[in-house]
């Protein structure tokens, strides 16, 4: 496993890469506007050719019971190895022995409750990211499920509960609900309809977690939806996009400071700004390919990488370039289709477009390409048209009438929150208002039913993610969002320099939750701040 030459800490390393490397100011480097934050870690194992591995559809889980009006299904948290790259074993931490784990489908307004029994050798957190969630099944970080049986995992925990990000100094969190080998999660699902993802979310140590496997889908649905004629059954695929690198070995290679992820939270000096892999993976699989018919398929994608952003295209095998149908975001459907060429996502986002094939030839590759990458990252799977087929799926003009029309003059106040670099313990940190994240401190009270406008500003690439609510973005740099930006989202990239403005009802549930930034190692390095809902 290489480190990063210095041309890639340059090329892609982000602004925090140039400011360490030349020392150059922070304006001086933000004026370079990289396209990526982070530093890329080179795979040590032969990497297949693209486009050879079938596309896996994960398997969907089955409730244990489904009465009283509500379902109850079973997650075991639990170490196992997984064929990723053809082959070769790597081991993983997985929702129910897959990576990713099984996705769960559920019914709008009808509440679900998730058992989840942690044994693998460290605690975890759930966090049902876009779930409108009360606070108790939210997955604050600190709020962990040990393993059973690990006095010393507790020990440490105890003792990290906490060590300030790697400091000596000690930080406690006296509201963690802290429990022994299960826990159970309740979603009311009083929500719109649309792809949820589920992911670790321990304090210190959710990006580790997340890249050793434990991400998940989840997909809420209403007859509303159901009953617009949008591609479903076999054309409608759920795909969750993650990069990663593997070791000589085999294993997943990740620049930890702390391989086994109980004491000391944090990555090596090059990686500080944020992870990349150099395998781009599609429902677990490197670069993958899928037969389809020609005909409209709907594509529910998932950027679940640890800090690389894309920016996807569809290219036929002559150059041509089909239409992305933008039909629905992060938190359900447009009120109407958007039609982009180029969309680009960043880590957490999801999109919901439809592509349709039916004017592909027979037998042609579209290759989904991402126009940040380079090299090998720079493809990210294929669709092969196998047949000709009919096709009684339909884009309605009016996808939706239920979004929010909140106004900038209906909010009770504005906010604003810089995420920048700075000192923290004596090291580097990623800062929210120039403050670390402590469990302890309570950075923003907002009483349930008002209307807010938050002013976002940024250095180099964030995005940032909102819990329990959803917005929608009013501006970006003083100007009108980007095409991309419509619709209801619960993240928001921040590109390098950037200043937006998002308006949102904090609405649902009173509690503590949390707003931070889901590059996931920055979130581990302090990027993250307390919401308190009254």
């Amino acid at each position: 496993m290489r480190e990063p030459t210095r041309r890639r800490m340059l090329g892609i390393g982000g602004a925090l890469g140039l400011m360490a490397a030349t020392g150059l100011t922070t304006s001086a480097a933000l004026a370079r506007r990289p396209p990526m934050t982070g530093a890329e870690l080179r795979s040590a194992v032969p990497l297949p050719p693209p486009f050879q591995v079938p596309l896996p559809i994960p398997a969907k889980l089955a409730p244990v019971s489904t009465t009283g009006g509500a379902d109850r299904y079973e997650i075991t948290q639990r170490e196992a190895s997984a064929e990723i790259l053809p082959g070769v074993l790597t081991p993983m931490w997985t929702y129910q022995g897959t990576f990713p784990g099984p996705t769960i489908e559920s019914r709008r307004g009808r509440p679900i409750t998730v058992t989840h029994r942690n044994e693998l050798p460290v605690p975890t957190v759930v966090h049902l990211h876009g779930g409108r969630t009360p606070a108790a099944s939210d997955g604050y970080p600190t709020d962990l499920v040990l393993p059973e049986g690990r006095p010393e995992v507790s020990m440490h925990m105890s003792h990290s509960m906490h060590m300030g990000h790697g400091s000596e100094h000690g930080m406690h969190d006296p509201r963690a609900v802290v429990t022994e080998l299960t826990r159970d999660y309740t979603f009311p699902l009083n929500q719109r309809p649309t792809m949820l993802w589920y992911h670790d979310h321990r304090m210190d140590f959710t990006a580790p977690a997340i890249w050793r496997g434990l991400a998940g889908l989840h997909i809420v649905r209403d007859d509303a939806e159901d009953a617009l004629g949008l591609p479903s059954g076999s054309r409608e695929l759920s795909l969750m996009i993650a990069d990663r690198a593997f070791a000589a070995d085999g294993t997943l290679a990740y620049p930890a400071l702390d391989p086994t992820l109980r004491v000391r939270p944090g990555v090596r000096e090059p990686y500080l700004a944020g992870v990349l892999g150099d395998v781009i993976l599609v429902n677990g699989a490197p670069w993958p390919v899928h037969e389809v018919d020609a005909a409209r398929y709907r594509l529910r994608l998932l950027n679940a990488s640890n800090a690389r952003h894309y920016a996807l295209e569809a290219v036929i095998d002559d150059g041509r370039r089909l239409d992305l149908i933008q039909i629905g975001a992060d938190q359900g459907l447009l009120a109407a289709p958007v039609t982009h060429r180029l969309l680009p996502m960043a880590p957490a986002e999801r999109y919901d477009v439809v592509v349709d094939f039916s004017r592909v030839p027979v037998g042609s590759l579209v290759r989904v390409v991402n126009r940040l990458g380079i090299g090998r990252t720079r493809d990210m799977m294929a669709f092969r048209v196998a047949r000709k087929a009919t096709d009684d799926s339909r884009i309605p003009r009016t996808l939706s009438t239920d979004l929010p029309t909140w106004r900038r003059q209906d909010a009770v106040r504005v906010r604003e929150f810089s995420f920048r670099a700075g000192r923290m313990n004596g090291g580097h940190g990623w800062l929210i208002g120039g403050l670390p994240f402590d469990p302890a401190r309570t950075d923003v009270t907002v009483r349930l039913g008002d209307v807010e406008v938050w002013r976002l500003i940024a250095d180099v690439h964030h995005p940032v993610h909102l819990h329990l609510v959803g917005f929608r973005v009013l501006s970006r740099g003083g100007r009108a969002p980007l095409p991309h930006d419509t619709g209801l989202k619960d993240t928001i990239s921040l590109r390098p320099g950037e200043a937006a403005e998002i308006i949102t009802r904090f609405d649902g549930y009173r509690g503590r939750y949390l707003f931070h930034c889901h590059n996931a190692e920055h979130e581990d390095m302090g990027m993250m701040a307390n919401l308190e809902v009254v």
